[in-house]
């Protein structure tokens, strides 16, 4: 591989994995770079589809059922880690649906009986559920597939990658250093992974800005139990407290999962700005760079739209 001819990839999170995949796939010479094989953060993940919290919103919504019709179609294979799952997303307020949710497959509001007490409203649908390290190591294996050359090292400078066609950052909260962007700034999250009791249905809490989550997502033998988002906050220390509570608010809404065998907690950052970044710039050498990240908590949902978004780019310039 020629450098001047590589396309460079910085970050193998979600977004960098899949925007490596996209660009390879589509006959591009691709060199991803990265610290972390595969990203901690997204390793550290839920997941489920869903466009939360996050901007520019028609963008946003581009990018997400882009993402969406992809999982759909991965979720045919179960070596991918994707699966379409029935569940309910309830709320303790008379809220209306997010628009994003009335769409899906199987949507319907829920009846009292249906939902736990102390909620007043609740939708059931069907959305794609990822089990991250599972999804992780498919991408990797499509990315080597594709012909993309990895390698693990860590840069302190854009220049540190060397000639290329071009770069594109898909660092999380390294690019707020690595590019620098102060805009980007942690909200912190954590999930305790415990022995699934028998759970097939997902169930997620609207808590609107709270920092104290509520979901439970099922991957087979395992349950995915969450969370936190602690706004401005990158300690991956595990929380102790944080966790006890994790589980007793889980348990309120699931009591199976009062005896369940705690497998491990998982803890990243998710790297949040106000508003997504996908744009191009240039360094000062004049190489093209795309910026792709500032995702917060929808990376995976829209990881799929965003790398394709960044092909496109990528080809105007």
């Amino acid at each position: 591989m020629a450098t001047e001819e590589r396309i460079v990839v910085i970050g193998a999170g979600v977004s960098g994995l899949t925007t490596a995949v996209v660009l390879a796939e589509s006959g591009l010479l691709v060199h991803v770079i990265a610290d972390e094989l595969p990203g901690h953060t997204s390793l550290a993940a839920g997941a489920m589809w869903g466009p939360y919290l996050v901007e520019p919103r028609d963008k946003v919504a581009q990018w997400s059922q882009r993402s969406l019709e992809v999982f759909g179609e991965l979720a045919s294979d179960s070596a991918t880690g994707v699966r379409l799952t029935s569940g309910i997303e309830a709320s303790r307020h008379a809220d209306a649906p997010p628009e994003w949710a009335t769409a899906l497959p199987g949507f319907r509001p829920c009846e009292t009986a249906e939902l736990p007490p102390g909620f007043t409203s609740g939708y059931r649908f069907t959305i794609p559920l990822i089990d991250m390290p599972v999804y992780l190591d498919y991408l990797q294996r499509r990315v080597a597939d594709a012909g993309a050359r990895v390698e693990q090292r860590r840069l302190r400078s854009l220049p540190e990658a060397g000639p290329a066609a071009a770069i594109v950052i898909c660092t999380g909260m390294g690019a707020h250093n690595l590019v620098p962007d102060p805009d980007l700034r942690p909200i912190l999250g954590q999930h305790v992974v415990v022995a699934n009791p028998g759970l097939t249905d997902f169930f997620s809490e609207d808590t609107g800005l709270s920092s104290d989550l509520l979901c439970i997502y099922p991957h087979g033998d395992t349950v995915v139990l969450g969370g936190t988002a602690i706004d401005g906050f990158g300690d991956l220390d595990p929380d102790d407290a944080a966790a006890d509570a994790i589980l007793a608010r889980c348990t309120l809404i699931e009591p199976r999962l009062a005896d369940a065998q705690i497998v491990e907690h998982r803890i990243g950052v998710r790297p949040t700005r106000d508003i997504v970044r996908v744009e191009s710039d240039r360094l000062l050498d004049g190489t093209p760079v795309v910026h792709n990240y500032g995702h917060g908590g929808a990376g995976v949902t829209l990881s799929w739209g965003c790398a394709e978004n960044v092909l496109t780019l990528l080809s105007e310039r």
